[in-house]
């Protein structure tokens, strides 16, 4: 049976005096190509948005359903990014941390306390906790992830129009038969992290098309923006 996530653990930091409670989580940590995404969100503590999963669990028409519900309900959310070069440049776990706190800054308020998915506790800078299968037992994590996904896969989507070969707007950046055969062809574009170890078995290839936006970092400002809204950015 498909998990429901619930308030417990926001109810308990409610009890101990802890007003803003953030749930987070993550998106794109395995692709190949685009940001990793980090997604916060500040819950109400009245009313309720029917149906809200760890994303991964959603169909991508019940996630965007879910995102403008959560979008209404929710206190406030924000959404924060690590561009695939800061992903090279940095490594995983300092990359998520960036993205995290990009997103934490965003939120109107500073948080009392952050719940976050997993076993590694990476916000080491605020009050938190990390939850095992946080995103299957925690109503703010699992929007959180619902959030952070529906706003990776519309820039992702977008972006699929500039570097074409790849087939982004169905595979997101993950590695996918189309994604594969295109980075044999062409090699890897402007938004593929280029220290991951599959660049290691591409062949000498023809360079992929000149993108529509040569500024890549430019494109993915402005598609945070008319995806996420106007409180959200990448840098």
């Amino acid at each position: 049976m498909t998990a429901r996530p619930s308030l417990t653990f926001e109810r308990r930091c409610w009890d101990a005096g802890e007003t803003t409670v953030v749930g987070v989580d993550e998106v794109g940590r395995g692709a190949w190509a685009g940001p990793l995404t980090v997604g916060a969100v500040v819950v109400s503590p009245h009313g309720r948005v029917n149906g809200i999963r760890d994303s991964k669990e959603l169909r991508s028409e019940v996630r965007e359903q879910l995102f403008q519900r959560i979008d209404d309900w929710a206190r406030a959310w924000s959404v924060g990014h690590a561009t695939a070069a800061e992903c090279d440049e940095l490594g995983m776990t300092d990359a998520l941390r960036l993205a995290t706190r990009r997103a934490l800054e965003l939120l109107p308020a500073e948080p009392d306390r952050v719940l976050l998915d997993g076993k590694f506790n990476f916000v080491d800078w605020r009050p938190s906790r990390a939850l095992v299968e946080g995103d299957r037992r925690c109503l703010s994590i699992a929007a959180a992830s619902i959030m952070a996904k529906v706003v990776r896969d519309r820039i992702m989507t977008t972006l699929a129009g500039d570097f074409p070969p790849y087939g982004f707007e169905s595979n997101k950046g993950y590695p996918a038969p189309v994604h594969r055969a295109a980075l044999a062809s062409h090699g890897p574009c402007a938004i593929h992290r280029l220290s991951w170890s599959f660049t290691e078995a591409l062949p000498d290839a023809e360079p992929v098309p000149s993108a529509a936006h040569c500024d890549v970092e430019t494109a993915l400002v402005t598609y945070s923006k008319a995806f996420a809204g106007p409180d959200t950015t990448l840098f």
